[in-house]
């Protein structure tokens, strides 16, 4: 079998499966590590599939689904964090939210919290904020994308680079079993950087299903977090790194008994 017909058996499988592995692979094939990760990296290259950490998987389509679409994919499991995150942040503080579905829940589960200083390069906190018992609101500046609320680029980094606030907030799109913590624009990325930059509890919001997903650009590493809240538990290596950093996983428990519930066994 030859390097072509290897790749198109690797993006076949990937139609049946969301992940490959490498050793999987190679065993399969008959071939060296080294020959698969080649495979790979001409695959990911050419825009087929995207590497992650000990093999592959197919292009998330997270990256292309619709922002309002998003806010309905594990709509309990969002909820639960969200108010595990509450449970975290004090009333009477600051803090800074980046895009998201599940930083917008955060928001919603702060409801309750007086005293606040919110500041967000996401609209969609801001206007839902508008009306509680919050001290301030402060929309961060800059271009605005049209397709999500999201304000990004250099202007809206040097906006907040302006403040230091007592919790950062923030979402992401994929997360490695070696702790890199990922999402697609660069543009939002940077945002998020910044927002962790400057403040001093740094907090990531992000549901068990972002360890099968892939995306290419680094936002941090599990070590510069001081909280993960997730929904499930997470990948042993990933638990290992962080318990290595001394940041606290946190699970939302009800997530796991509502998932419990709709799958008895």
């Amino acid at each position: 079998m030859d390097a072509n017909d290897r790749q198109n058996e690797i993006l076949s499988l990937l139609t049946q499966q969301d992940r490959v592995e490498v050793e999987d692979l190679s065993r399969r094939f008959g071939v060296s590590l080294q020959t698969v990760r080649t495979d790979l990296r001409d695959l990911s290259q050419r825009g087929q599939l995207s590497r992650v950490h000990g093999g592959a998987v197919r292009i998330a389509s997270a990256a292309n689904q619709g922002y309002a679409d998003r806010r309905s994919l594990n709509a309990t499991g969002k909820r639960a964090m969200a108010a595990l995150a509450a449970e975290v942040i004090p009333e009477h503080s600051s803090l800074a939210l980046n895009i998201g579905t599940s930083t917008e829940q955060v928001a919603r589960a702060l409801s309750g919290h007086k005293g606040l200083t919110v500041l967000s390069n996401n609209i969609n906190i801001i206007n839902m904020m508008m009306g509680m018992e919050t001290k301030e609101l402060i929309l961060v500046g800059g271009s605005i994308r049209q397709s999500d609320g999201a304000i990004v680029g250099e202007e809206a980094v040097d906006f907040i680079n302006r403040y230091k606030v007592d919790c950062a907030v923030i979402g992401a799109s994929a997360m490695d079993e070696d702790g890199a913590i990922l999402d697609h624009d660069a543009r939002e990325v940077s945002v998020a950087r910044a927002i962790l930059r400057n403040a001093r509890t740094r907090i990531l919001v992000c549901d068990g299903s972002k360890f099968t997903r892939s995306a290419p650009v680094r936002i941090c590493a599990v070590s510069e977090l001081d909280y993960v809240i997730t929904d499930r538990p997470v990948p042993f290596a990933f638990a290992e790194a962080a318990a290595a950093a001394g940041t606290k996983i946190l699970v939302a428990e009800s997530a796991i008994e509502t998932e419990s519930e709709s799958n008895p066994t």
